[in-house]
Parts: C-alpha cells; structure tokens; sequence
C-alpha cells in the first residue's frame, strides 16, 4: 500500500521520515504542501485518520500561532483546519498517511508504528 507524506523539506524531522522511508525501499509520494496546499476536506480527512483534534496539529512556537492569540481561546476542529490550510506554518510535520490511517510522524521514530 503506497505512503503518502506531507512535509517541508527543509524540516529535519521530514528529511529524516524522507530518507527512512527512502531506505526501506517502500513506494511513497511526498507532498510539499506549501507548494501543493492541501484542502480543508483533506486536511480533515487526515485528522479523522490520525484519530485526534485538529487543534492537536498546531505548532505552538510558531509566530503566527502567538499572532493569533491561539493559545488563549477554544478553536473548534473547523476552525483549526480552515487556519492551518491558510497558515501552513500552524501545522505540525510530517503527516504519514497510508489507507484508513495517519500519523504525525514526529518524532521520526513513530514511523514504525504505520509501517
């Protein structure tokens, strides 16, 4: 069953799921989604597989999370994706999608637990 990874591939963590994954020889396609913006339904999709909040994604030390105040209010799983699919930056990586699951791959490691 093919892999599908959503990363930034200047990120450490999605270089290393990258060439882990690489090097295990199993088919895979990556997806730069600051280049190929993923859909809020996509986007949902993913939560629904990993089996968290949308909210759960949020990289908190990131400027445009404090911008927004994020910390300091209730945002519903709609309204995390529609800002994530706008501000990428808001989205923990990589996301490892393959069939009816997803991880958040981070730390690398928990790649074994989809492969």
């Amino acid at each position: 069953m093919k892999i599908t990874v959503y990363q930034k591939p200047t990120c450490s963590t999605c270089r290393q799921v990258y060439q882990a994954l690489k090097d295990s020889g199993v088919e895979m396609e990556a997806v730069n989604y600051y280049i190929e913006s993923l859909s809020e339904a996509k986007l949902k999709e993913l939560v629904k597989k990993m089996g968290i909040k949308a909210s759960e994604l949020f990289r908190k030390k990131e400027e445009i999370y404090k911008e927004l105040k994020l910390a300091e209010k209730e945002v519903s799983d709609d309204e995390a994706v529609k800002l994530m699919v706008k501000h990428p930056d808001l989205m923990q990586r990589p996301i490892v999608e393959k069939g009816s699951r997803a991880i958040l791959a981070r730390p690398a490691e928990r790649l074994k637990e989809i492969l």
